[in-house]
């Protein structure tokens, strides 16, 4: 909508999490709470965000204070419930079009639900559900099907505390009607709060219908207010999220076992082991493996790349039927290109390695680009930092490199080249030449080794 306002609560303290930090900067799957509510209202083209804040105020508006988020800050000194947080807004509230109500902590609010919430022709329309299990959450209540009030778990009846249909706090009314309504509210109640809830009962009095929409999912309503409820909306979240993936047609050997923390793409075929976790945003291509407990950040993999087990990507960028790790550690600015190997306690960053290129075994390849079909001996680390700047590794084409070599940045190794094991190479070499730069191996005649004295 053009003319959308978001109001989004989010200035409660959060006692049951037992923090320092505000309820909404609590994290789900990698991201504060308040975050989603955000990311939703602006997928849904919110043209103003209005974000009550109260607890630790200002951690949460440096959490946020990237401009892209487009937020107008409404500060709550007194929490005195959702009727007076949203009263708080009417300052900068505009008269004319709707506003969409949030709460800062009911984080998984999906984009479909409130394109339908907002589109409603009513003035007044609310997100509703039917549950089981009602208690403590305030009740619909009906008269010919149509809403009449809200009421209160503190305040209802035992008659109306058998109403299974309850209010997900989620509201999107006319701004007309907050600024006409919002003043008169009182705070006459068991919780001694001005309830927003009230304004229904004012505004079906004054002849207005009120609309309601259910949720896509149920889970979309659920709060958060202490550990034991975030954690259980973890674990929601992601098996929603698995399920969406195997949707796509990914194997997940146990969806119970794998975290989601961000956004990926995957190609067809790809199977995923146990306790894989993949942050920020991803990409993974066709025919892809990974193995059990990777850790994949930022990252792109292209098809046919099997991963082994317990390999950690971040920022790095790898081509088609690469074999990595196990144990493998691919850091910023890490490329491959396609056929390359990368094995077992090996880590890359900011190093270019092109088509075929091998390193099999424990090295350290820092600030480097590697020619094709080159191989990298067990143990070499390119020595690219000398305390205080960093130096560039050109290794060219079809190199080999013995195990146990230093490159000794800057350093340039031409194609062909051959490097003998145990050298620390800090003069370029030649192409189609071997380099050796290690100590002539001498035998001491007479040594007598140290022995611990007996006492």
């Amino acid at each position: 909508m053009s003319d959308l306002t978001t109001i989004i609560m989010a200035a409660g303290k959060g006692t049951r999490m037992k923090s320092a930090k505000p309820k909404v900067l609590q994290t789900l799957a990698g991201k504060p709470l308040l975050d989603y509510v955000l990311t939703a209202a602006n997928a849904i083209h919110s043209q103003k965000n209005l974000v009550v804040y109260g607890f630790e105020g200002e951690q949460v508006k440096q959490a946020f204070a990237d401009e892209a988020w487009q937020i107008d800050w409404v500060h709550q000194a007194e929490q005195l419930g959702t009727g007076h947080a949203v009263m708080m807004t009417l300052e900068k509230l505009p008269k004319d079009g709707k506003s969409l109500i949030l709460s800062g902590d009911v984080p998984l609010i999906g984009v479909d639900t409130l394109q339908h919430l907002t589109t409603t022709k009513s003035r007044f329309a609310m997100l509703t559900m039917q549950l089981d299990n009602p208690f403590g959450l305030g009740r619909i209540i009906r008269q010919d099907g149509k809403v009449t009030a809200i009421v209160e778990e503190k305040d209802a009846n035992d008659s109306q505390r058998q109403v299974t249909e309850i209010n997900s706090g989620v509201y999107c009314v006319a701004n007309e009607i907050l600024h006409k309504y919002l003043n008169n509210l009182t705070n006459d109640n068991a919780q001694g709060e001005y309830y927003l809830t009230d304004i229904v009962k004012m505004a079906v009095d004054d002849g207005i219908e009120i609309a309601t929409v259910s949720p896509t999912h149920p889970f979309e309503i659920e709060g958060v207010n202490d550990r034991s409820q975030l954690a259980k909306l973890e674990r929601t979240w992601q098996t929603h999220q698995a399920n969406e993936l195997m949707k796509q047609g990914v194997h997940l050997i146990d969806p119970s076992r794998f975290d989601l923390r961000g956004h990926v793409t995957v190609g067809k075929d790809v199977q995923i082991d146990i306790n894989v976790i993949i942050e920020g945003d991803c990409e993974i291509g066709d025919n892809v493996t990974i193995g059990a407990g990777c850790i994949i950040k930022n990252s792109k993999i292209a098809s046919g790349t099997v991963v082994q087990p317990y390999s950690l990507f971040d920022n790095a960028v790898v081509g088609e039927n690469n074999q990595i790790g196990p144990f493998a550690r691919l850091r910023p600015d890490a490329v491959t290109a396609n056929d390359v190997h990368i094995g077992n306690f090996v880590e890359l960053k900011n190093t270019q390695m092109a088509a075929g290129a091998k390193a099999n075994h424990l090295a350290y390849l820092g600030d480097a680009t590697i020619g094709q079909k080159t191989n990298i001996g067990a143990g070499t680390i390119t020595a690219n930092y000398d305390g205080v700047n960093k130096f560039k590794t050109v290794i060219g084409e079809e190199v080999r490199i013995g195990s146990n070599a230093v490159l000794i940045a800057p350093v340039t190794i031409g194609d062909r080249a051959t490097i003998g094991a145990g050298s620390a190479i800090s003069k370029n070499c030649d192409a189609e030449k071997l380099s050796i730069a290690r100590g002539k191996q001498v035998t001491i005649e007479g040594w007598q080794r140290p022995e611990k004295v007996s006492k």
